[in-house]
């Protein structure tokens, strides 16, 4: 007769110290989206060291999904936070985003100093369909899990629709799927359910240092006070480098302008970094003028390559933008551009952790009211057309570089299926991808052109 495995008793208490080598440790492993990045956390914080319990790790996460911002970096900020109060959230936060916001600076310098050397230039020529192709993906996988009703297909169709067809900016699309979804979860809550989560297995006999008995630890306990003052210092954190920019600058300046866009850009970004590109494509693109089509696809496809949320690729965006910006005097460019990155990085995450330090404590108990949840249903729908839209807009800067008057470029449309073939049908890794039309865009750049 089979024996059942005695628990095993939990691990020795981790100092923040421990846990800072941690989250440093995670900030340069951290590849794969917020896909990968969740699958790591787990792997590592669950399964191999027990810092915290399956059912836990699983609260957390459905809670930070229902956020508007990266859902990875806010889980590492939660977990840290629960570990280790507030420091502990903050280090892990800042350590999830630093190590990509320095990679990231690297690399887009290099970009706009030696971009149209025949190695990158065939380099980026590959990439770009990749990247195509692996927005259509996240329009699938989002949609899979997402799209559960006629209900739901109708909100993503009308977002996507009232996009391409007429251009309804961003936050209004957002706006009417939170309506809808509210008035859904009032009259219909059956159809605006949140869907279950996909678990990782269990591990119940495995006691953890955070376990599913663990009592309430007194600083996530609500308390108006506590709130009051971190509002206060978000407030505070976000106005004073504002208010420099402004005096220093003036409002119409890059700088000052990046820091107010990317602010309403992080409110916006429920669905994660796919569902905001379109908005930050309107701004940095189509209003601003801060960088090309064409730029933005490489951007995209540089986030796609570092660790970190994929969020990052405003960091790039930034330093396109304020590359050559006057800012002392006669600086290098580089500094205009790594300021500027810097600073929307700044502006971009600071949210984020307001909505775990802050909103913690307040949320967790609204977790499965269908109230609550019914209108972010409705808006991750929506998320879907817009990331279709935004796959098409790719689309059409890639295949039709000088626009449908001009030639289509077939090289372009062969690297794009085979991106999707491995991507669908061989379930290849985005890296794997990336690195592989890297290789066949350098050969056909030499080749052919």
């Amino acid at each position: 007769m089979p024996t059942s495995e005695p628990p095993v008793s939990p691990p020795a208490p981790v100092s923040l110290f421990q846990a800072f080598l941690f989250w440093l440790k995670l900030g340069f492993i951290s590849f794969g989206g917020p896909a990968g990045q969740i699958a790591i956390m787990h792997q590592e914080l669950v399964e191999r060291r027990r810092w915290i319990s399956e059912r836990r790790f699983l609260h957390a996460l459905n809670y930070c999904m229902l956020l508007p911002g990266p859902e990875a970096q806010q889980l590492a900020t939660y977990i840290g936070w629960l570990m280790h109060r507030t420091w502990g959230g903050v280090i892990a936060g800042a350590l999830f985003v630093l190590p990509s916001l320095f990679i990231m600076i690297a690399l887009s310098w290099v970009y706009l100093a030696w971009g149209d050397a025949p190695v990158v230039a065939g380099a980026f020529y590959g990439i770009k369909p990749a990247v195509t192709a692996i927005v259509v993906q996240a329009a699938h996988r989002i949609g899979t899990r997402a799209l559960k009703n006629g209900w739901l297909w109708g909100i993503a169709a009308a977002s996507f629709v009232a996009l391409f067809g007429f251009n309804v900016p961003f936050p209004v699309i957002i706006l009417a799927a939170a309506v809808i979804g509210f008035l859904g979860g009032k009259y219909m809550p059956d159809q605006f359910r949140v869907g279950g989560q996909v678990t990782h297995g269990t591990v119940s006999l495995r006691s953890a240092l955070i376990d599913d008995e663990t009592l309430p630890l007194q600083h996530t306990g609500f308390r108006w006070l506590r709130l009051g003052q971190l509002l206060i210092a978000g407030v505070l954190l976000w106005t004073v480098p504002m208010l420099i920019l402004y005096l220093l600058f003036g409002w119409t300046h890059t700088f000052t302008q990046m820091g107010w866009f990317f602010t309403k850009a992080a409110l916006l970004t429920f669905g994660g970094a796919y569902a905001v590109l379109p908005y930050v494509y309107q701004g940095a693109v189509t209003h601003y003028g801060w960088l090309s089509p064409a730029q933005m696809i490489d951007g995209l496809a540089l986030g796609e390559t570092t660790p970190g949320p994929l969020i990052m690729v405003v960091a790039f965006v930034a330093f396109v933008g304020g590359y050559g910006q006057v800012v002392l005097g006669n600086e290098p460019a580089f500094f205009a551009g790594a300021l500027a990155a810097v600073l929307v990085t700044w502006f971009t995450f600071l949210p984020s952790f307001l909505f775990i330090l802050a909103g913690g404590p307040l949320v967790e108990s609204t977790h499965n009211v269908v109230s609550f949840t019914a209108p972010l249903t409705a808006i991750t729908a929506a998320v879907v057309g817009v990331i279709l839209n935004l796959a098409l807009f790719f689309g059409y800067h890639v295949f039709w570089p000088q626009g449908l008057s001009g030639s289509f470029d077939l090289l372009s449309s062969v690297i794009a299926l085979l991106a999707v073939v491995a991507l669908f049908w061989f379930k290849r890794a985005v890296m794997e991808v990336l690195l592989a039309c890297a290789t066949v865009g350098l050969l056909m750049h030499v080749v052919f052109m």
